[in-house]
C-alpha cells in the first residue's frame, strides 16, 4: 500500500479538496483508495455522533467505504484548534492512538491511503505533541497544498523547509486556486516553481460549485 500525508500552507487552503480529488481519481484508475483524517474539529452533532465534513468527504471519495470512526478517530464539536477543543472536551489527543488507527488502515485491502492533516504542518496536539510527529514516525511522504493567496510564497517555502528538516520526503506541491481572481496568479505560480525544491504535482482550478477539477493534477506519482 502506498501512503501519503497531505498538509497545507495554512488552514482553509483546500487540503480536503485535493485529498478528495486524489482519492476519486485513484478510484477512477481502478485503484482501491481510502482516506484518513486523524483529527478534526468543527464537527456537527448527529444521531450517529460527531461528524466532520472533511472526514465525510474522504469517506465518500474512497473505495472501499470505511466506517466513519476508522476515517476520523478524534473528532471535536468546536471549530477551534484541536488541542484546545480536546481540553475543553476534557479529553486528550494521543499520537500513539493515531498511529494505531493508521496501522489498522494499512491492513485494509487497499492500494492507496491518503492521510489528511489539520491546519498546517506543525499542528499542536497538546501535551507537547505535534501532528508532524506521527508523520515522522510513519515516514510518510508529504504533499503540500499551497493555497494561492497573498503570502503563500513564504508559507509554502517555510512548510517545505520544515518538512525536509524533519527528515521527511516532500512528494510535491499542488497549487490550489482558492480565490476566483488572485492578482498575478501566474507570476506567483512561476515563483513557486523557482523557489520550491520539490516538484509541482499540478493545479486545482477555482471551483464555484465545490466540485474538484483534477484535469491539471498529475497522478503518475500516485498510481502509474
Amino acid at each position: 500500500m502506498k501512503a501519503f500525508f497531505v498538509t497545507g500552507t495554512d488552514t482553509e487552503v483546500g487540503k480536503t479538496f485535493v485529498s478528495g480529488a486524489l482519492l476519486q481519481q485513484s478510484v477512477k484508475r481502478g485503484k482501491r483508495a481510502i482516506g484518513f483524517k486523524p483529527v478534526a474539529s468543527g464537527c456537527e452533532r448527529t444521531i450517529e455522533g460527531l461528524r466532520n465534513s472533511d472526514a465525510l468527504t474522504l469517506q465518500a471519495s474512497g473505495e472501499p467505504v470505511l466506517k466513519y470512526e476508522e476515517v476520523n478517530p478524534f473528532s471535536f464539536e468546536e471549530a477551534i484548534a484541536p488541542h484546545i477543543a480536546a481540553k475543553r472536551a476534557q479529553t486528550s489527543i494521543d499520537v500513539k492512538r493515531i498511529n494505531q488507527a493508521y496501522l489498522a488502515l494499512t491492513q485494509k485491502d487497499a492500494d492507496i491511503l491518503i492521510v489528511e492533516g489539520a491546519g498546517g504542518w506543525r499542528l499542536p496536539l497538546g501535551n507537547g505533541q505535534f501532528m508532524s510527529e506521527f508523520v515522522a514516525q510513519q515516514q510518510l511522504p508529504v504533499v503540500i497544498v499551497v493555497g494561492m493567496k497573498l503570502g503563500c510564497l513564504n508559507h509554502a517555502k517555510l512548510t517545505e523547509e520544515a518538512i525536509l528538516n524533519d527528515g521527511l520526503k516532500v512528494a510535491g506541491w499542488v497549487a490550489n486556486h482558492i480565490q476566483p481572481d488572485m492578482p498575478y496568479l501566474a507570476e506567483n505560480i512561476a515563483s513557486l516553481h523557482e523557489m520550491m525544491l520539490s516538484p509541482c504535482l499540478g493545479e486545482m482550478p477555482w471551483s464555484d460549485t465545490g466540485e474538484p477539477d483534477a484535469s491539471k493534477l498529475s497522478l503518475d506519482w500516485l498510481c502509474p
